[in-house]
Parts: structure tokens; sequence; C-alpha cells
């Protein structure tokens, strides 16, 4: 199972990304699939998740701003992420979880977001 994430870039404070993962070599419609982001000098975190079945769930920092969605035909899930702030920055990672609970993970996508 191969994770390709991609879309990160520098913007300014208020614009907007799109991040995609593109899981290949799996089931991907069968897997529940998340995006985590870890800035300089912190862990990383959950930004958001999204269920097999469609089911979503953000995090505080991430809720009304990002979405997230998948498109199973194409094996790839995104990450909207709109009115961008600098505490936003950060290296945005996409993991896959299967129905026997491996993970997955991409090599991530650096988000650099300036005021």
């Amino acid at each position: 199972v191969q994770l390709q994430a991609s879309g990160g870039g520098s913007v300014q404070a208020g614009d907007s990304l799109r991040l995609s993962c593109v899981v290949s070599g799996s089931s991907f419609s069968s897997f529940d699939m998340s995006w985590y982001r870890q800035a300089p000098g912190k862990q990383r975190e959950l930004v958001a998740i999204i269920a097999s079945g469609g089911y979503t769930q953000y995090a505080n920092s991430a809720q009304g701003r990002f979405t997230i969605s998948r498109d199973d035909d194409k094996n790839t899930v995104y990450l909207q992420m709109n009115s961008l702030k600098p505490e936003d920055t950060a290296v945005y990672y996409c993991k896959g979880r299967d129905w026997y609970q491996n993970h997955y993970w991409g090599q991530g996508t650096l988000v650099t977001v300036s005021s």
C-alpha cells in the first residue's frame, strides 16, 4: 500500500489550499482515511477523519474551515483548507487504516501560511 500526498505550498493568511492523497495497492473504499499535521517542534496531531462510509470528524482547529472528502473511484482523499492561518503551518500527512487495523502513512506535504 502506498500513499502519495500532494498540494502543499506557501500561501498568505486567508487563502485556501486543497491537499490530495492518492492510495495505491489496496481496496481504498474500505479504508478509513485521515489527515494529520505536524508543526515544527510539536507533536503530530489529527486534523480530520473520513470513514469508509463517509462519516467525518474534525479537530476543533479545523472545524468550519477544513473539509475532508474522498473519491473512491479515484482512490483519493482530499483536504480542502479555507481561511488558512499562520498556525496552520505544518507538514500534512495522510493516513489510511484498513479493515485489519493496519495503518499506512503518506510522505507528507508542507503547508506554509504567512501573515
